[in-house]
């Protein structure tokens, strides 16, 4: 079956803190907002299509496109990259395509390579059947037994999300050279979401020999040229299943900065990008350029080291530098007004919210509390960790500001560069505070959630442990319809805001953002685009 079809055009009508992830909200934190119990956007940006392209008809052949992705490419393997908009996924996806794709627009997850993913009624066995005829580029086909050696190969590796699959999968059947059956430990529909990252990108059985690695895929492109953290070039695959591409080859590099970026697209030195910056943003929307604006949650957060010995792990602490840091302060400061501020996990623009209340701001009580916590023994200093680049040393002035009003003695650190925060936070656990992200998607919140949150958890770089919302993270892993994910959800959120495991500032639009004579581009999850039926006039 083609996938030449009306459903596949644009139509009008969004794991844990990864390093990749924290790198993104490292680079632009400051320029997003924070603040306040509701979205008081200046920007007014809501999740969907910008600037919407009416349909040209039939497409022109040939060309190249150019894409400059958030972060440059440094591995062609799904095992050993976390495969998001930000870190890589609309690259690998051209190279090894999806099973699954989010439409972020419906809300729905539809096949891709597969024919369809279906659950029993306990939603404890999926059963994936894979289209007829579809080929990895060597020529060998896309059966079950690649799918399941592919996954197995992915866990050993210990991928990203290799973790919470082997939590939740126990075993994967083969009965016939198109069907995948999943059989499940408890109820769980993030499969769909993992069948549509990192798991989901399947490399051939001949890609691995030894120690060597050669990026073979099923996707609609093969690779031409590599030059990691330069550029990575793309020839369009004529025996493609879905027919071959338009385009005929792809250039993704990554240019350092937004508003160089947002230069490039301006002048036609690029065609497409992926951004995290609010102002270029807002630009490019202005401009007419064409895209798609998608504002995870918790994209614009303070992570509060909870460790022994360090100020955070005092709750008292946590919650007075909660209640004496004003996110609208944060966004007139540092975004003109123009941000998404706010405290709680999921903003109104998110399908997941809840009408439970933030902790709201109270410098008063936020005195109080921090006097309590000095009269204990905390001499009430912190150190602030910081990236030198303009954005991000508003955000630190500001919040030392409104902290050192209350009593505080905040010190702020400067570091040359986002890896540098990665590596204190993430890998040494060497800080006090810092900003970072979730970047909670759309399409399943759970993942990164619990990751983050879990006590013990692959992601979890505050320390943070709590019994009650171990509970209520397992809870959620366990929900199959969204009105139970969402009332699980609200109950996550009252636990937040009465354990404080981030300081919540609001959230990051992001943006996938093209030239208006580029046609076809799709959507998937975590800000991935793919570029099999791209065009351009």
């Amino acid at each position: 079956m083609s996938r030449r079809s009306p459903r596949r055009r644009l139509t009008a009508v969004t794991l844990a803190i990864t390093a990749s992830m924290f790198l993104a909200s490292c680079a632009d934190n400051g320029s997003s907002g924070g603040g306040g119990e509701t979205v008081e956007s200046g920007s007014a940006l809501k999740i969907g299509l910008v600037n919407e392209q009416a349909d040209l008809g039939t497409p022109t052949k040939g060309g190249t496109l150019t894409f400059s992705g958030f972060s440059s490419v440094t591995t062609l393997d799904p095992a050993k990259s976390q495969v998001a908009g930000a870190a890589g996924g609309s690259e690998l996806g051209a190279i090894y395509d999806v099973v699954m794709r989010y439409d972020p627009i419906k809300q729905e997850f539809v096949p891709q390579l597969a024919e369809s993913l279906e659950p029993s009624s306990d939603s404890k066995t999926w059963t994936l059947k894979l289209r007829d005829g579809v080929t990895f580029s060597d020529g060998t086909p896309l059966d079950s037994k690649a799918v399941a050696d592919s996954i197995t190969r992915y866990v050993t590796n210990k991928g990203p999300q290799s973790s919470l699959w082997a939590a939740k999968v126990t075993s994967m059947d083969t009965p016939d050279a198109t069907t995948v059956v999943f059989n499940l430990v408890d109820p769980w529909t993030g499969i769909r979401s993992m069948l549509a990252t990192g798991p989901g990108m399947i490399v051939a059985p001949t890609a691995q020999k030894g120690e060597m690695f050669t990026p073979i895929g099923a996707g609609a492109f093969t690779l031409e040229k590599f030059a990691p953290n330069e550029e990575l070039v793309l020839a369009a695959r004529p025996d493609y299943y879905g027919g071959a591409p338009n385009v005929d080859k792809l250039k993704l590099i990554s240019i350092v900065g937004a508003q160089p970026t947002a230069e490039a697209l301006k002048t036609g030195g690029i065609d497409a990008a992926y951004m995290r910056t609010l102002t270029p943003i807002l630009d490019l929307i202005e401009s007419g350029n064409p895209g798609f604006i998608d504002i995870p949650s918790l994209g614009y957060i303070a992570n509060v080291n909870m460790a022994e010995g360090r100020p955070g792990a005092d709750l008292r602490v946590r919650q007075a530098m909660a209640l004496a840091i004003d996110p609208d302060t944060l966004n007139t400061r540092v975004n003109n007004g123009k941000g998404l501020p706010g405290q709680v996990i999921f903003q109104d623009t998110s399908r997941w919210h809840n009408d439970v209340a933030p902790i709201g701001v109270d410098p008063a009580k936020a005195k109080e509390l921090l006097d309590q916590a000095k009269a204990d023994g905390f001499d009430g200093k912190i150190t602030f960790l910081s990236i030198q680049e303009p954005s991000s040393q508003a955000t630190a002035l500001a919040v030392q500001a409104m902290l050192n009003a209350i009593g505080f003695d905040v010190q702020i650190e400067y570091v040359t560069g986002a890896s540098d925060v990665t590596k204190r936070v993430l890998v040494d656990h060497d800080y006090d505070m810092a900003t970072g992200a979730l970047s909670l998607s759309e399409a399943d919140p759970f993942e990164r959630l619990y990751a983050s949150l879990k006590t013990g958890g692959r992601n979890n770089s505050t320390g943070y442990s709590d019994a009650q919302m171990d509970v209520l993270l397992d809870q959620l892993g366990v929900a199959t319809t969204d009105e139970d994910k969402t009332a699980v959800l609200a109950k996550i959120q009252q636990r937040a805001t009465e354990t404080v495991p981030w300081q919540i500032w609001g959230n990051v639009p992001t943006f996938d953002v093209w030239n208006k004579n580029v046609h076809g581009l799709m959507q998937s999850i975590d800000g991935i685009m793919l570029f099999d039926e791209a065009w351009k006039s």
